[in-house]
């Protein structure tokens, strides 16, 4: 999904958020502000571009101001810390489910409002997870999921953010519990903002379910350009049964190249924004389960 009005004021306001968490001068974080307010997508100026792909070079400036390859490295230990602590509780709530398997993907969606739930640490994230599963998955795009995922002998998972990350590892061992699929998770070759890399999936275990790999792209895009990932990560898309998308940044990327690939994708996301509410019809901080697949 290309950049609307909504994306401007919001990149903005993460981009002074994430200057402020680092140690510069008034003058210093002036100067790259400026520079982000001059950018030609954050001035209206060029809208056949995704968010992720704007919210790149940002992140490039601010690491190199913080002169710190993975700025918010702390803050992922951090994530992954409060999410691992409250995994039991979050896994007896699956367990005891009618449906352990839907429950588990309605878990893993809602991990994609990790920035937003760790207001208060691990009290916050029950409460939001309690309140949200209230609100069911839709039933018949989850029934098209889980009959793909019954016919797939192999999954590519593109993950998305630290913490989150604990809660795509709750689904996806409830997912090897029932089907067996081979399943690739890929993570962000290069830090960026606070999504998973490779260290952030060894520290929650992943490793020990499944393949992970990182995306082999160059530069800290938050988000999947195919283009850019390695060789490897692009042979495994063309292998795959079902490719797996979690997060806004993977759906803003992945869907464009998706219209041309025609491969079998489910999006599964937050509805964090008013452009989201548009596209899919689902009201604010709701989940989201798509499923888009192509001609066979």
């Amino acid at each position: 999904m290309f950049m609307k009005p909504d994306c401007i004021p919001c990149i903005l306001n993460m981009s002074l958020g994430y200057l402020r968490k680092l140690s510069l001068s008034e003058t210093r974080m002036t100067d790259i502000y400026t520079e982000i307010l001059n950018m030609p997508p954050l001035k209206g100026q060029m809208w056949d571009i995704t968010g992720p792909e704007v919210i790149e070079p940002i992140m490039d400036r601010i690491m190199k101001a913080a002169d710190n390859a993975d700025p918010l490295s702390f803050e992922k230990e951090e994530q992954n810390e409060l999410m691992m602590g409250l995994y039991p509780q979050l896994k007896h709530i699956v367990d005891v489910s009618e449906n352990p398997l839907q429950t588990a993907a309605h878990i893993a969606i809602l991990g994609n409002a990790m920035d937003i739930m760790l207001l208060n640490g691990t009290a916050d994230v029950q409460k939001v997870i309690s309140k949200q599963l209230a609100h069911p998955l839709p039933q018949d795009a989850f029934k098209v999921f889980e009959d793909k995922l019954a016919m797939s002998s192999y999954v590519l998972y593109f993950g998305d953010n630290a913490g989150e990350i604990v809660l795509d590892k709750l689904f996806i061992e409830t997912l090897k519990e029932k089907y067996e699929p081979d399943i690739v998770y890929v993570v962000r070759g290069i830090p960026a903002l606070n999504d998973a890399t490779l260290k952030d999936a060894m520290s929650v275990g992943m490793e020990t379910l499944v393949t992970v790999m990182e995306n082999g792209i160059d530069g800290p895009l938050p988000g999947t350009r195919l283009s850019r990932c390695s060789g490897e990560i692009n042979d495994l898309y063309q292998k795959a049964d079902l490719i797996i998308s979690k997060g806004g940044g993977n759906f803003d990327t992945l869907e464009e190249e998706q219209k041309v690939l025609k491969k079998d994708m489910t999006y599964m996301l937050l509805s964090k924004c008013h452009p989201y509410h548009e596209r899919f019809g689902v009201k604010i901080h709701r989940p989201i389960l798509v499923n888009s697949f192509g001609p066979k």
